[in-house]
């Protein structure tokens, strides 16, 4: 079984947008850099939050605007551009250019028309101390192109790799290894990583990326093929390095 790094990709704001990473330098022990660096805080998180735009501990996603509130975020896309800022677009808004640091207020008018009402309305961009993801360890998400194929077959349908906001995609595993691997290392050149466990799946992957629309019931359509609704990995960094598209991915042998 030969495995390689199909692709890599990265999450700048927390549930708003993505894009594809041509190389990535790991740490040990933490996420990959600017994944998750900013999120959209709404009215309900800010007692959680304090006063400071840099939060210094991790907060958990039911503070920030997120897709399982509002699946016409997931057709966001886009991330940092060559002048240094975020360009963002929405098949139903014109888009966004805005540099986080100090435009984040052009942010929350941007994307008021894509949250509902009845919601706490967003009311900050605030940077991450590590990253903001929906675990409060520092670690990257792994996903199988294989375990993909294999549930769009059962579906009958397409679903792509963008609405599961996964960090590395894997080409040559067999369909649904991934639960196996659970506290296996991977071997990428010198990069070592520790798999932790398995990533549970909200409604947030119900939704189209292109439309912002609901097309399946996500997490019930996991359950029923493959008795769970987890889809992906979790990883921890343990030795650092550069990884590209296209590196080799080697399962170390249990000890």
């Amino acid at each position: 079984m030969t495995a390689t790094v199909a692709l890599i990709r990265r999450h700048p704001i927390k549930a708003i947008g993505g894009e594809d990473l041509r190389e990535t330098v790991l740490h040990p022990s933490r996420a990959i850099e600017g994944d998750r660096q900013w999120a959209l805080l709404h009215q309900g998180g800010e007692r959680h939050a304090g006063d400071s735009r840099h939060p210094a501990r991790w907060l958990p996603k039911s503070c920030f605007l997120q897709g399982a509130k509002s699946s016409r975020l997931q057709a966001i896309q886009g991330g940092w551009n060559d002048q240094g800022r975020i360009a963002l677009t929405h098949p139903d808004l014109t888009g966004l250019d805005f540099d986080p640091e100090t435009e984040g207020t052009r942010l929350i008018d941007w994307i008021r028309p894509l949250w509902p009402e009845g919601f706490p309305i967003p009311t900050r961009l605030v940077r991450a101390p590590a990253a903001f993801a929906d675990v409060s360890q520092p670690w990257l998400s792994i996903l199988s192109l294989g375990t993909l194929r294999d549930l769009e077959g059962r579906l009958g349908q397409p679903v792509g790799t963008s609405r599961w906001r996964g960090n590395l995609w894997v080409e040559g595993w067999p369909p649904r290894l991934e639960r196996d691997l659970i506290g296996r290392i991977l071997q990428i050149g010198q990069v070592e990583l520790r798999v932790a466990e398995p990533i549970g799946r909200c409604p947030a992957t119900s939704a189209d990326t292109e439309t912002g629309l609901i097309d399946i019931d996500m997490p019930a359509a996991l359950k029923r093929h493959f008795g769970h609704s987890d889809f992906g990995i979790y990883a921890q960094v343990v030795t650092g390095g550069t990884i590209r598209p296209g590196d080799r991915i080697d399962i170390q042998d249990q000890p």
